[in-house]
């Protein structure tokens, strides 16, 4: 077929949403595109394998920011999901849906119809707790959300001496008081990742009013009259238009959706023209806005049994596949970031603003972005700024699909990001310093113990700290003039058009992006429903 109902681009945690609640209407006509092919392997399946994920050039779109002047004008590596699942397939599948106030923000800002009680309905939706269901929690959706399968006990004590240092324990990081130490929750199941693409389209692949189409990259939005009626393709070496009867869906990303748009003329129009595209549309937000989570990463050389460095590394590695492969178990079956202190970085913040995530092992970023793991014990920390003040951009330089975008995220350029970060490494110090978890500790290996001052902190942050990998607003919903999509996420000035995926939220979420990206895709999908109703 040329022509579809819907036409939804990119299947990744929103976008395979988006298709698989839309052809639930045996009615209609759902075709989803993706720029990549099958997740069909190992590495993916297997959840200990997301490091090995990064460089996959054949999954993964493998991009770098520009230099970032606030950051040793690095430029960064964002892996991005090139595959049937998207970035939901190479992540780290923590499933945190982020603090009620993120949206009830939202919703202060302009974005009707997306606080908190707005949202919750659609979080519970999509979601089957291993716990079962509650009233904080989904028990019959398509997305599994389960407990680690093995709890390391230096993930305890590491509780343990957070609670001695002042930090509650919790038993549930999405449910009140949202703020305190506790394992995480992951996208698994049984052993194996649980992608947006396992949970809510290879079930119903079968359906005969969805299509699905692999390995074809989207190039631009069609307008006519300042009217979405189809997408452009490069498929097979060949360009080709297929047509959308009701709408078409931008799925592709905080990255490639603002992108897209601009290639189709939807943008600001003196950076169109300036590469040769005609303007359509005036939108000056379009790539603006776009913010991510920095992190400070910290090491620390422990007794052997304290970490799991030895067990993935050498003739032993090779013992945690067997146990894997002959019952999805051990270390293979399980994320590396097992937990999470939600804490304040001061008195005055009202709410938790840093996400002290511990794993129980130790690993370095070669400048290539591979994951390498320590050959000593040792264990690791990712101490992650929640709510950024820094603000980035994404930017066309070329009127050729096939050309990356250029990426500025312009990390700590915000002087409040680095000062409460700072005061998130001195209180990651003082809950390593406390037992149990003291006692396992032999060193600070990063950043060092002779890394005491503000500024050498802040050195730390900017030669060696990296990003969360959690790119979003760059299509944000509002209703002033630099939004880009209205409340029901309606691209400004064009009709038949959405944007659905996490380049809408105005401010980033407090934690793991997926989960909230995946809530996008159920909202958009029954107000797109409600619509045509």
């Amino acid at each position: 077929m040329s022509r579809y109902d819907y036409i939804v681009v990119g299947a990744g945690s929103s976008g395979c949403v988006v298709a698989s609640r839309l052809s639930e209407d045996p009615s209609v006509n759902v075709l989803l595109i993706e720029a990549g092919g099958s997740a069909d392997k190992f590495w993916v399946h297997a959840p200990a394998g997301m490091g090995r994920l990064f460089l996959e050039k054949s999954i993964n779109w493998a991009y770098f920011t520009d230099g970032v002047p606030n950051a040793d004008n690095r430029s960064i590596f964002w892996p991005r999901g090139r595959v049937l699942g998207g970035t939901s397939a190479v992540n780290g599948m923590v499933y945190v849906r982020g603090h009620p106030d993120d949206f009830d923000g939202w919703a202060r800002l302009g974005a009707d119809g997306w606080s908190w009680s707005d949202v919750l309905p659609y979080f519970l939706k999509s979601e089957a707790n291993s716990r079962g269901a509650s009233e904080y929690h989904g028990g019959e959706g398509p997305l599994s959300v389960s407990d680690p399968l093995i709890r390391s006990t230096t993930i305890e004590d590491y509780i343990s001496a957070a609670e001695r240092a002042g930090v509650p324990r919790t038993s549930d990081h999405n449910a009140p008081p949202y703020e305190g130490a506790d394992f995480h929750q992951h996208t698994i199941r049984d052993g194996r990742r649980e992608s947006a693409y396992t949970a809510f389209v290879a079930p119903v692949r079968g359906r005969k009013n969805l299509t699905i189409l692999e390995n074809a990259q989207v190039l631009r939005v069609v307008l006519r009259d300042r009217t979405a009626i189809g997408v452009e393709i490069l498929e097979r070496g060949r360009i080709r238009m297929i047509e959308a009867a009701r709408e078409t869906i931008l799925s592709a990303g905080s990255l490639n959706s603002p992108h897209l748009l601009m290639l189709s003329g939807i943008g600001p129009a003196a950076a169109l023209m300036k590469q040769g595209i005609r303007p359509v549309s005036n939108l000056p937000g379009v790539g603006q806005n776009l913010q991510d989570h920095w992190f400070a990463p910290m090491i620390w050389r422990t007794t052997p049994d304290s970490s799991f460095n030895r067990d993935v590394s050498g003739w032993r590695k090779y013992l945690s596949g067997i146990r894997y492969l002959l019952g999805r178990r051990g270390l293979l079956a399980i994320s590396a970031s097992q937990s999470a202190a939600f804490v304040r970085s001061s008195d005055k913040v009202g709410r938790p603003d840093l996400q002290m995530v511990l794993r129980p092992l130790s690993y370095t970023f070669d400048p290539k972005g591979a994951v390498v793991v320590d050959s000593f014990p040792g264990i690791s920390a990712g101490l992650v700024l929640l709510n950024p003040g820094s603000r980035g951009s994404v930017s066309l330089v070329s009127a050729d699909p096939l050309a990356a975008p250029s990426f500025q995220p312009n990390y700590l350029s915000d002087a409040g990001d680095a000062e409460r970060t700072i005061a998130g490494v001195r209180r990651m110090r003082e809950i390593m310093a406390s037992e149990p978890i003291a006692s396992r500790i032999e060193a600070e290996v990063l950043p060092g113990p002779g890394v005491t001052s503000d500024a050498d902190i802040l050195e730390h942050l900017q030669t060696v700290g990296n990003c969360g990998w959690h790119q979003v607003g760059t299509c944000r919903i509002g209703k002033d003039a630099n939004a880009v999509v209205d409340p029901a996420l309606r691209v400004r000035g064009i009709d038949r058009l959405r944007v659905a995926d996490g380049s809408v939220m105005p401010t980033i979420t407090s934690g793991n992006t997926n989960a909230p990206c995946i809530m996008i895709g159920e909202k958009a999908a029954d107000m797109i429903r409600a619509h045509w109703r």
